[in-house]
Parts: C-alpha cells; sequence; structure tokens
C-alpha cells in the first residue's frame, strides 16, 4: 500500500500543494491531468528523486520520506525509457540486481523470469538502439521491476508509441498489473488511457488534486468544472437553478434546461456532448430536455462527427456517427432538436 500525506514540493516556480491518496495494494491508479500539471514531479517525490518540503510517503506501512530512492522498494518506468545504451537487454535488466549485489544465480534467474514476463527473452542480448518503441517500453518495465518494487510508478508510458500499439501495451500493462497484485501510479494526460486502466482515477492540475474516484464516478458524475470539461464534458454552462417540485430548472441565458439534481441559485450545469441526440423531425419523447437549435458548425473527427448548435445565443456540442450524418444529411444550417435526459445535466 502507497500513502502520501499533505506533499508540499516547491520546484523553481511551480508547487505541489498538498497532495494527499492512497493506493491499496493491488490497485491501478492513474494521476491524470494536463501537461504542466505535476504529475511527473509528484511521481519524482515518490520516488525519492526530491526532498519534500513537507509531507510524508508511506509505502507497506513504512515512512519512506527521507529514505535515498534505493531503499524505498519502488521501480519506475521513465517517459523516454531511458535504458542505457552500451548495455544490452539483459544487462539493463540485470543492472539494478548488480548495483544491489545480489549474488550471480539469483541475478540470472530474475532477470530470465522478468525477460520471460514481459516475452522480451528472444531480445536478451540486443541493444537498445535497435529495439522498437513498444520493445524499449517493455524492457523499461523489466529493468524497473527486477528489483521487487513493492510500488511501481508509471510516467506516460505508453504517450511516445503509435495508436495501435498503445492499446496493445495498454492489455499488456492490464495483464502485469493482474499477475504482480503491487499498486501501479501511472501518470498520463490521455482520458481514454486512464479510463481503460484505472481501478481509481486522480485529477491533477496546477499542482493540486482535483478530484478522486473510480473512473466511472470522474467520467459520468464530476464534481469540478475543470475535471468535467477535461474529462469531454464539452456543454458547460453558468446558469441560475430554481427547484419546481421534483426537478431542477436551470436558466442558461434565454435557454431553459431541466436537471434532476436539486439545486438552487448560481451553478454550473454540464452535459456530455454524446447523451444528447440530434433529430431534424418534431419528436415524441419523454426526456425533460427538448429544445430547438439550428447549425451552426460541423468538425468532422475520427470515429464522429462534432456539430455545433445554436440554440438562442447558447453553442452546444453534439456528437453523431459518421453514418448517422450521412443519412441525416445534416448541413450548416440545419434546424434541428436537442434531446436529452434531466440526468444527463450535471450540476456542478
Amino acid at each position: 500500500m502507497l500513502e502520501v500525506i499533505d506533499l508540499w514540493k516547491r520546484w523553481k516556480e511551480f508547487e505541489l500543494q498538498g497532495i494527499s491518496f492512497e493506493v491499496e495494494s493491488g490497485e491501478y491508479f492513474v494521476l491524470l491531468g494536463p501537461s504542466g500539471a505535476g504529475k511527473t514531479l509528484l511521481l519524482e517525490c515518490i520516488a525519492g528523486l526530491h526532498v519534500l518540503d513537507k509531507g510524508k510517503i508511506i509505502i507497506d506501512g513504512k515512512d519512506v520520506t527521507f529514505f535515498p530512492p534505493e531503499k524505498r522498494s519502488v521501480g519506475m518506468v521513465f517517459q523516454e525509457y531511458a535504458l542505457f545504451p552500451h548495455m544490452t537487454v539483459w544487462e539493463n535488466v540485470e543492472f539494478g540486481l548488480e548495483v544491489r549485489k545480489v549474488p550471480l544465480n539469483e541475478r540470472r534467474k530474475r532477470v530470465k523470469e522478468l525477460l520471460e514476463l514481459l516475452k522480451v527473452e528472444q531480445l536478451a542480448h540486443r541493444y537498445p538502439s535497435t529495439l522498437s518503441g513498444g520493445e524499449k517500453q517493455r524492457v523499461a518495465l523489466a529493468r524497473a521491476l527486477a528489483v521487487n518494487p513493492k510500488v511501481l510508478l508509471l510516467d506516460e508510458p505508453l504517450s511516445a508509441l503509435d495508436a495501435p500499439l498503445r492499446r496493445k501495451l495498454r492489455d499488456e500493462l492490464k495483464r502485469l498489473h493482474k499477475v504482480l497484485r503491487i499498486p501501479f501510479v501511472h501518470v498520463t494526460h490521455d482520458q481514454m488511457e486512464a479510463y481503460s486502466l484505472a481501478d481509481k482515477i486522480a485529477v491533477i492540475n496546477k499542482g493540486v488534486i482535483l478530484e478522486i474516484g473510480s473512473p466511472e464516478k470522474i467520467f459520468t458524475s464530476p464534481r469540478n468544472a475543470f475535471v468535467a470539461e477535461f474529462v469531454g464534458f464539452e456543454n458547460i454552462f453558468k446558469g441560475k437553478a430554481r427547484r419546481e417540485g421534483d426537478i431542477t430548472v436551470v436558466d442558461i441565458g434565454s435557454v431553459e434546461i431541466v436537471a434532476s439534481e436539486p439545486a438552487e441559485g448560481e451553478v454550473i450545469a454540464a452535459i456530455r456532448p454524446e447523451e444528447i441526440v440530434l433529430s431534424l423531425k418534431p419528436v415524441d419523447t419523454s426526456a425533460r430536455n427538448v429544445i430547438k437549435g439550428r447549425i451552426t458548425e460541423i468538425v468532422p473527427e475520427t470515429y464522429i462527427v462534432k456539430l455545433r448548435v445554436d440554440v438562442d445565443g447558447v453553442q452546444f456540442t453534439v456528437y453523431v456517427t459518421r453514418k448517422s450524418f450521412l443519412e441525416m444529411k445534416i448541413d450548416v444550417g440545419c434546424k434541428v432538436s436537442l434531446i436529452f435526459k434531466a440526468s444527463s445535466v450535471r450540476i456542478l
């Protein structure tokens, strides 16, 4: 188990501020945030590469705050892998064991086990310069695991890989975690990577953890406007809420939307674009929200088409599949209805 308690660290003009979280044994914990949020600095603090200004780091009940890196039982995979170019794959993986003066027979056994676990035993005598990105990643993982760490830290481990390889390595990390059952702390700016890997996510920005929760909670029911926007709520509006019976009505300019969450006064309302249904025809629906607008912009993306819709001066974003877009013959200027449930409106 890893515990980070009220961690503060100033580095140049940046500061980590009051960071606290726990990672249970066997839990995959993802630190999600934009570039410059403090993710890598936080990992380096856990690894012992910086002296804390304040706070504690506890691993398996032992306070390691003032331990040097090699005494913390922590493995770390760096973003650029940091493999030694003059050493073979075998020598890279063996290095930490050799430094710790592990007997030769034990070293050989451990390196062999790890190369087999990471499926790179055939690369044992090759040098890093001859490896692909995915092969380097597996070797870096093997090296980090060689010393039997109690916690594994992963700094943007998939960011340098192309999309198909990222997906493959993501599955590999899941498999590895199930085998090892130690806490993984994985840093990324990629929302889908976080969602697919994590048991628990912490969203960090400007040195502060804004929210911690399960992937489902973070992605469907965030409680913070920055978190909502970062995980894909593209419709975020300031409004004024009032209760009417068992519903909440939110006035956004001249547009009224209905929410199921109780709220009154100044609020922020957020709606995921994929939870809004777009129709070119009048609809008969039980959904609380049916509002009319006009398409102002069409933005094709990889798997979907993003539509901007003006509703009395309020801009909504809606996703439709490419197939639906072509079948509906949508164009700029089309009059449309936007349909969404009251439960799709999150009050922040």
